[in-house]
C-alpha cells in the first residue's frame, strides 16, 4: 500500500496547491490576498467559455461513442467465446500505446498527405490530395475524437469483459435455456447487469478526455483551443502574476471532473437499487 499512499498524497498536495494558488495566494510572487476574482474574470472571457465547450464536446462525443462501440465489441467477444488468447491481446494493445504515439499514427493515417489520402488518390476517388476531407487541425476536432476512440473503445471492452463474460456464462445461458432468444437475453439480463462496469469505464474516459492535453494540442485547431491547451498556454506565460488565472482554469477542470463524478455516483446508486429490486419506480 505504501507506493499507492505516496502517490495519493502527492496528487492531493498538487490539488491543494492548485486551489490555493487559484485563489490568489502565492507569497513567492507577492500575492497574499485570497479572492475569487481570478475565477470570475476567467469565466467572463469568451475564449475560455469557447474552450470549455470544445473540450466538453470532445469528451462527451468520444466517451459516448466509445461506450456504445466498446460494449458491442465486448458483447461480440463474449458471444463468440473469444475472451482469451490473440483476440484479448489485440484488444489490449491500443490501451498500452501512449497518446503521443497515437497522435503520430493519426497524422500518418488521416492527414491530407497520409495513408488514406494516398489510397483514395491511387484508386481515383479524389483528383488531388487537397480533396481529401480535412480531419486534422480543424475546429471540429474530428481527428482528436477518432484518436480517442482508437484507445477508448478497447479500454471499455477490456474493462467490461470479465464481468460481462461471467454474467453471460451463468445468468445469460440460464435465460436462454428458459426460452429467451440470445438478443433478448443480452438486452434484458447481460447488458443491465454489466452496466456498473460500463458506467465506470465511461466515467474514466469522460474525465480523462476532458482534461487531457496531448491529442488536442497535437491534432487540434489553432482556434478555438481545447480547454487543457488553453490552460497550459496560460500557465507558461512569463508574467508570474498571471499564474492565478492558469490555476483558476485548473480549478475549473477539477470542479467539472468532481461534478461528473457526483453525477456518476447518483446514477450508479439508482441503477444498483433497481438491479437489487429496491426501487419500484
Amino acid at each position: 500500500m505504501l507506493p499507492f499512499i505516496l502517490v495519493t498524497l502527492a496528487v492531493l498536495a498538487a490539488i491543494v496547491n492548485i486551489l490555493v494558488q487559484s485563489l490568489g495566494y502565492i507569497p513567492a510572487f507577492g500575492l497574499h490576498d485570497i479572492t475569487l476574482k481570478y475565477y470570475i474574470e476567467t469565466l467572463k472571457r469568451p475564449e475560455v467559455l469557447e474552450s470549455l465547450c470544445v473540450s466538453l464536446r470532445i469528451s462527451i462525443v468520444a466517451s459516448i461513442d466509445a461506450a456504445v462501440i466498446g460494449t458491442l465489441v465486448c458483447a461480440a467477444m463474449v458471444r463468440t467465446r473469444r475472451t482469451k488468447g490473440g483476440m484479448l491481446y489485440a484488444v489490449r494493445l491500443p490501451i498500452l500505446v501512449p497518446h503521443t504515439v497515437v497522435a503520430v499514427f493519426t497524422v500518418a493515417l488521416l492527414s491530407q498527405s497520409g495513408l488514406l489520402a494516398r489510397m483514395a488518390y491511387a484508386f481515383g476517388f479524389i483528383n488531388d490530395y487537397s480533396d481529401f476531407p480535412m480531419m486534422l487541425y480543424g475546429s471540429g476536432y474530428v481527428g482528436v475524437v477518432l484518436a480517442y476512440l482508437w484507445k477508448e473503445i478497447p479500454f471499455i471492452a477490456y474493462y467490461t469483459l470479465a464481468l460481462m463474460s461471467s454474467i453471460s456464462e451463468s445468468l445469460g445461458e440460464a435465460a436462454e435455456n428458459l426460452g429467451a432468444s440470445p438478443l433478448k437475453s443480452f438486452f434484458h439480463v447481460t447488458l443491465p447487469m454489466s452496466m456498473p462496469a460500463i458506467a465506470k469505464s465511461f466515467l474514466i474516459v469522460l474525465v480523462y478526455s476532458f482534461g487531457a492535453y496531448e491529442l488536442p494540442m497535437l491534432l487540434g485547431a489553432t482556434t478555438p483551443k481545447a480547454f487543457p491547451v488553453y490552460t497550459y498556454i496560460a500557465f507558461i506565460k512569463p508574467d508570474f502574476k498571471d499564474r492565478p488565472y492558469a490555476m483558476a482554469m485548473n480549478g475549473i477542470t477539477l470542479i467539472i471532473a468532481l461534478i461528473m463524478t457526483v453525477c456518476y455516483a447518483i446514477i450508479m446508486h439508482r441503477m444498483m437499487k433497481r438491479l437489487g429490486g429496491g426501487d419500484n419506480e
